[in-house]
């Protein structure tokens, strides 16, 4: 189903947009400045590979690809002065027809490499003919080193410092309400947003709420690395820039306002609303629901409260404040959260979502109540389990598949059992986890896949008749028939939340005295750099996601909006105009929509820096 936006809407768009460069900096002021209607290489050898960095100790994968008719003599590492560091192994995969016909495709693995320092790989055809990798560093915790003091630069341009939302109406009332900070959605908008698409309920994804928690995790788990980058600072007042947006977008009845909108600058006005669909309707569904950032705000007020106590770090608000409201919003949605559901159920998003604010509100207190909640709450979660290996998103035959936050539910159960005492309780999370991972990789695998991409189970779903049309498929991207009536686009939030779940995995069973564990997390190891390798340029198009890095990046569009320096673009999708998102498709419509590939989103940087952080070693 292809998509439009009205012109009315593109006119709004547009506005917004120029003013969105004017604030944010043009991409003048970065490497790409160009046309893009690209297309997967069709040279007769090509190498992809990440342009940015791999751990000196971890995965390292690239792929080349050659046409039919020629034969790849030889593939090795070079150094700068194109030295050979070693002569590599290209395996061969089988045919591989989803995008890649007429050619032939090669993995080649170099993990054990180890040895620092700034390398490309090289390809010799049996003709004579050679091709060069671009080039990409190899060190400990080199993806962490080199890419995080622009990453929070972008959270710093991305926030939203306008003084006229110090006084916002709610939608129909008048009310004024101060919801002043935290971040621009995108680069193409200045809407805020705890989540948007509350009302295709399955695709709620976790955005202005989850940039805060994923800022304070971040800290957590490498503290000692922004240490060594001179970022602490920055990553406590980013954090704290967050939980005191949270405060002040909390109600007085203990809900928190889920969206400040004008559609996408269309409006003169500026509302605390709900909305939907492509011409952004209005509606009073404005309460956050767990699922709709409701959740995760309250996570990241309760870790806020701990990580002000540790550091001191002066904000707005109290460590007390915060701790506060997260109780509030806590007790309130345990009571009315079904109200502000938008069919009026509970789904997954609900359960792994309140499972982490409960983890969090447990950690803060210690209150016994927080601990059976998020008992209950994984319960649910680990029943949602399907006989296959997947997830059921409704508690009927709906997969959960999402653009965004796939990993989040294994993310989720592996924080409870941290919490957990109870062996057997600890037993049932991990044997979840490993079904659902194993799952995944055997999932991947069911196809050629030379990327070693992660596919998805999904439905195909009539936006009009609201039914779902199709029954259980499986595919690379996700369907572009789904229950938001036009949202999909690119993945590199998705792909950056399945590494961190890999990742997080990986280090649980690669302490088992179980051999098939130990190698099991080996894979998973694998699995995880290949989906960080798809967003830093290993893919068809040798686009690195991550703008100001690599070798090419995504080109400016007026739809995307601003391109700022360490801020990622939505990424690869399927085929415009196929239902289920199959093929692949790059910048594929009028300007008016390429915002669907290149626009930098918040998430996407979220789940990178989230992702990044757990992947240190």
């Amino acid at each position: 189903m292809k998509q439009r936006f009205t012109s009315f809407l593109c006119i709004g768009l547009l506005c917004t947009f120029l003013l969105s460069l004017v604030s944010c900096g043009s991409n003048q002021d970065h490497p790409q400045s160009q046309t893009q209607s690209l297309r997967p290489s069709d040279a007769a050898v090509s190498i992809h590979v990440n342009q940015v960095a791999f751990d000196i100790d971890g995965a390292k994968n690239a792929v080349v690809v050659t046409d039919d008719d020629q034969q790849l003599s030889s593939v090795s590492l070079v150094d700068q002065n194109g030295e050979t560091i070693a002569n590599l192994d290209a395996v061969a995969s089988q045919s591989f027809t989803e995008w890649g016909k007429g050619k032939k495709h090669y993995t080649v693995d170099f993990s054990s490499v180890q040895q620092s320092g700034t390398f490309k790989l090289q390809a010799t055809l049996a003709n004579g003919s050679k091709t060069t990798s671009p080039a990409f560093n190899v060190a400990k915790n080199a993806l962490f080193n080199l890419t995080m003091t622009d990453v929070f630069k972008y959270f710093v341009i991305n926030r939203n410092t306008s003084e006229r939302d110090k006084a916002i109406p709610i939608i129909d009332t008048g009310e004024l309400i101060n919801v002043y900070g935290g971040w621009n959605d995108a680069g193409g908008e200045t809407g805020k947003y705890l989540s948007h698409l509350s009302y295709s309920n399955y695709f709620t994804p976790q955005q202005g709420s989850f940039i805060a928690w994923s800022i304070m995790s971040a800290y957590e788990n490498a503290g000692e690395q922004f240490k060594q980058l001179g970022l602490t600072d920055k990553v406590l007042e980013e954090a704290f820039w967050g939980t005191d947006y949270l405060h002040r977008i909390l109600s007085k009845d203990g809900y928190f306002y889920a969206t400040v909108f004008d559609r996408w600058g269309m409006d003169q006005n500026r509302y605390i609303t709900g909305y939907k669909g492509l011409e952004g309707e209005y509606t009073p569904n404005y309460q956050a629901a767990f699922r709709e950032g409701g959740a995760i705000a309250i996570a990241a007020l309760a870790r806020g409260y701990r990580l002000k106590k540790e550091t001191g770090f002066a904000s707005e608000f109290t460590a007390e404040q915060y701790l506060a409201d997260a109780e509030t919003a806590f007790a309130h949605l345990k009571v009315n959260n079904l109200k502000y559901c938008d069919d009026g159920k509970e789904n997954i998003i609900d359960d792994y979502t309140a499972l982490i604010a409960a983890i969090e509100l447990y950690k803060s207190t210690q209150k016994d109540e927080y601990f059976a909640y998020a008992r209950q709450r994984a319960s649910s979660l680990l029943g949602r389990m399907g006989d296959e290996g997947y997830f059921i998103a409704d508690g009927k035959v709906r997969p959960y598949y999402h653009a965004v936050e796939a990993g989040m539910p294994v993310v989720a159960l592996l924080q409870y059992r941290e919490v957990e005492t109870d062996d057997v309780a600890r037993k049932n999370v991990e044997a979840v986890v490993e079904k659902a991972l194993r799952y995944q990789l055997a999932l991947d695998k069911k196809v050629a896949n030379p990327f070693n991409y992660p596919r998805q189970n999904f439905q195909t779903f009539d936006f009009e008749k609201q039914t779902y049309t199709s029954g259980v498929l499986e595919g690379f991207f996700v369907p572009h028939n789904n229950e938001t009536g036009y949202w999909w686009q690119g993945e590199s939030a998705r792909l950056a939340s399945l590494a961190s779940a890999a990742t997080l995995a990986k280090e649980l069973f690669a302490k088992s005295d179980q051999a098939d564990l130990v190698e099991f997390a080996g894979e998973l190891e694998v699995f995880a750099q290949s989906s960080m390798d798809w967003i830093l340029g290993k893919n068809p198009y040798d686009l690195c996601m991550l703008y100001g890095f690599g070798v090419k990046n995504p080109a400016y569009s007026e739809s995307g909006g601003a391109m700022v320096k360490g801020g990622i673009s939505n990424g690869i999708t399927g085929k415009m105009e196929d239902p289920e998102g199959r093929g692949i498709d790059w910048m594929a419509a009028e300007d008016y929509g390429n915002w669907r590939w290149v626009e930098q989103w918040t998430p996407h940087g979220s789940w990178y820096l989230y992702a990044s952080s757990v992947m240190v070693k």
